[in-house]
């Protein structure tokens, strides 16, 4: 049998914008449904792909429309607004069995440039600061053993703000290494586990949309997620985050949040 960390997440189909999800995309709450990091890693690199190399993806949103199975989905990505230096563009991943659509995308996308008024700063930590600390047991297995976690700060069984460096271990696709804003997708969608405010064996909170504002893309294959989540008096809670590389910040991010106690939790 082959280790849950070996592989993709996704293995291409026999038509064009096809793919076969593995287990290794499994969320936290079922490992019949995925997590969302994959598939807005996903969106975000068809996105890409029809982009082209001369801009980038300054702002990505992900509306989840129901539970991204873990199974067959296609993909498909159209131009809403085509410009020479501005465009929008919206990616959506269909459920084939379902016959439906199970998530969408919309990235604004700005030119690439060198240089610019911003600069950098480097974070006074690396991964190799972090240490790894334990996942709840209640979780369902899959993305998150796919996830390599190095713990600066907090953890998702100490409810609170945390800091935490994180790299996928297995690519999106065969021989495709994870880089730049997918990997960025697929690690971000995180952040409200790794900033949970309640107990996971008792709550669930599950992420209805994540929307993310890209300065630049990410180097290397590190990511620092640095999260917090606010809770409101009913079910809705929002998580947000700053999101770094070993050369500074890289993009903010805002999840809103289904709060919900789980039956028998406890």
């Amino acid at each position: 049998m082959k280790s849950v960390r070996e592989g993709s997440c996704y293995v291409p189909g026999g038509v064009s914008g096809t793919f076969s999800s593995t287990p290794g995309t499994a969320g936290p709450w079922s490992t019949g449904a995925q997590h969302g990091g994959p598939p807005s890693g996903l969106l975000a690199r068809a996105m890409e792909q029809r982009l082209g190399d001369g801009h980038l993806l300054a702002r990505v949103s992900v509306d989840l429309l129901g539970p991204v199975p873990v199974g067959d989905l296609r993909v498909e990505v159209e131009v809403l607004r085509p410009g020479r230096r501005v465009s929008l563009l919206q990616a959506t991943l269909y459920d084939v069995s379902a016959g439906r659509p199970c998530a969408e995308a919309r990235g604004w996308a700005l030119p690439r440039t060198e240089g610019g008024a911003g600069d950098g700063q480097s974070l006074p930590h690396s991964p190799d600061d972090g240490s790894e600390r334990p996942l709840p047991e209640s979780w369902s297995r899959g993305y998150v053993d796919h996830v390599e976690w190095r713990w600066i700060r907090g953890a998702v069984l100490e409810p609170g703000p945390a800091v935490v460096w994180m790299r996928s271990r297995v690519p999106l696709l065969p021989g495709e290494p994870l880089a730049g804003v997918p990997l960025l997708m697929t690690c971000v969608d995180s952040a409200s586990g790794v900033s949970a405010a309640l107990d996971p064996a008792e709550w669930s909170f599950m992420n209805t949309e994540i929307t993310v504002h890209v300065l630049r893309e990410p180097v290397g294959e590190w990511v620092c997620v640095s999260a917090e989540t606010t809770l409101g008096p009913g079910s809705v809670g929002i998580a947000t985050a700053s999101v770094h590389d070993e050369k500074g910040l890289v993009a903010r991010s805002t999840q809103a949040l289904l709060v919900e106690p789980i039956p028998g939790g406890g």
